[in-house]
């Protein structure tokens, strides 16, 4: 179908831009990493939890260099580390150059704890939730753990936190609008709440990470074309669930309370199979990972968040464009304003509902993929999102995929900016307070049209 074809051509030209705008990641080779690029590591306010594999040869060890905002080494630091399962294995505390490193006793999943109370006076942790970081470790292999230190106390003034806030909110609000883009469209032409949807995120991002790990836990490909592939495959599973199940229960004349229920149902069976597969641990993607920041002012910004925006920007404008250009956009519409007039117009309702599976499936797992960039990949991903996307649809206003983008970029922005104000722990809270005074004042939400009922 054009529709389909103009769609990977879109995808083909937005990974092409990744690969452009993402620099390298500055892999070592043998021993601890030179103080230059220790600083350039920790000085990357997203490098915690993207850990570097170092290719070396002997006994298995993880370590680390400890440098603050200046690049000047931190002394004394303690840093634990246990298995995945809470049991201590040792202690390390770095030295005068910075440097820690610990013997471990053999391959498997770990956690490396950075006590903070041991950081001397005026340093502390980038993002203090990040003071655990888990990493796999496999045999013969040692692994570098990056704990991005910074200034303690009141950093720059309050106009500086909030423009670092609001390009981070500006960023995940971007993600979601991909994400939540594909629900929108598929409750504006079939009316079905997707509790699913979530899994189809994460089975993006699972995917690509696999086509991009080393063998032999994956194929090795770069991210670029593992990310394609795995949008594609998304994009696929999404036909496959309405060809496979919806399409016949619509034939049954099942209800959409029903329908709603089983969602839920293959929510809950596609997270435990990515979970039996893929592990409960989170895991980086191989690429991309460490980076030199770009500083703008109070502002920094890495290559790679840079590109996730402009990928998620022309992935926006792009649908955005089909939507109201092409034929097929027209169709869906069309469908989502009354689907009875639209088929008694000639329109194959059932063609373009398989489209928008189709296109739903690819924006979530390429959105997916998005986030497994900015943080680490599991198997909750997409179920930690799904709420923040339901949000972002009915912000906007219901079935309309204009007001999903607008609608998720608010939620996004509300979650980071609120951060300056209360705990980290409350963010996601704020955006669904937002959410219900925005609806008090106006129900039909930002972009939604008032409907006479009765």
């Amino acid at each position: 179908m054009a529709s389909v074809r103009h769609t990977v051509a879109l995808v083909t030209v937005v990974f092409a831009v990744l690969g452009l705008l993402a620099a390298p990641a500055a892999a070592a080779a043998g021993g601890p990493p030179p103080p230059a690029a220790a600083a350039a590591t920790t000085a990357h306010p997203d490098a915690a939890g993207s850990p570097l594999l170092l290719a070396q040869s002997g006994d298995e060890a993880v370590q680390g260099t400890l440098r603050d905002a200046e690049g000047e080494p931190v002394e004394g630091v303690v840093i634990t580390v246990t298995t995945a399962g809470g049991e201590v294995i040792g202690e390390a505390e770095s030295d005068a150059e910075g440097n820690w490193s610990l013997p471990m006793p053999g391959p498997g999943e770990y956690v490396a704890t950075l006590d903070q109370g041991t950081l001397p006076d005026g340093a502390a942790l980038r993002d203090p939730e990040r003071d655990s970081l888990a990493f796999e470790l496999r045999t013969g292999q040692q692994r570098t753990v990056l704990f991005p230190i910074g200034e303690g106390g009141t950093v720059g003034t309050f106009l500086d936190s909030v423009l670092a806030q609001t390009l981070s909110g500006l960023r995940f609000g971007l993600i979601i609008a991909i994400t939540a883009l594909g629900l929108s469209l598929i409750f504006g032409t079939t009316g079905l709440v997707n509790f699913a949807h979530g899994e189809l995120v994460t089975l993006g991002a699972v995917m690509a990470w696999f086509f991009n790990a080393p063998a032999p836990r994956g194929v090795g490909l770069t991210l670029i074309l593992a990310g394609l592939i795995a949008t594609v495959l998304s994009a696929g599973a999404g036909g496959a669930i309405e060809l496979g199940l919806w399409r016949p229960l619509r034939r049954r004349r099942t209800g959409l309370i029903q329908m709603l229920v089983i969602s839920i149902g293959i929510a809950l069976i596609l997270r435990n199979l990515i979970q039996i597969w893929f592990g409960a641990s989170s895991r980086p993607f191989f690429d991309y990972t460490i980076q030199q920041p770009w500083t703008l002012g109070p502002l920094r910004l890495t290559p790679r968040d840079a590109a996730v925006m402009l990928l998620a920007t022309l992935t926006l404008v792009g649908v955005a464009t089909m939507l109201q250009r092409t034929r097929i956009g027209k169709a869906m519409r069309a469908v989502a304003d009354n689907r009875d007039l639209a088929e008694s117009s000639g329109i194959d309702v059932q063609r373009v509902i398989l489209v928008v599976w189709v296109i739903g499936g690819g924006l979530a797992g390429f959105g997916g993929i998005l986030y497994g960039l900015s943080e680490n990949v599991s198997y909750l991903m997409g179920f930690r999102l799904l709420l923040l996307m339901f949000a972002g649809v009915i912000l906007g206003g219901l079935g309309t995929a204009y007001g999903a983008m607008l609608g998720s970029i608010v939620v996004g922005l509300v979650t980071e900016l609120s951060t300056l104000f209360f705990s980290t722990e409350l963010k996601f809270v704020w955006a669904l307070v937002v959410l219900i005074l925005i609806l008090l004042v106006r129900p039909q939400g930002l972009l939604g049209r008032r409907e006479r009922i009765g």
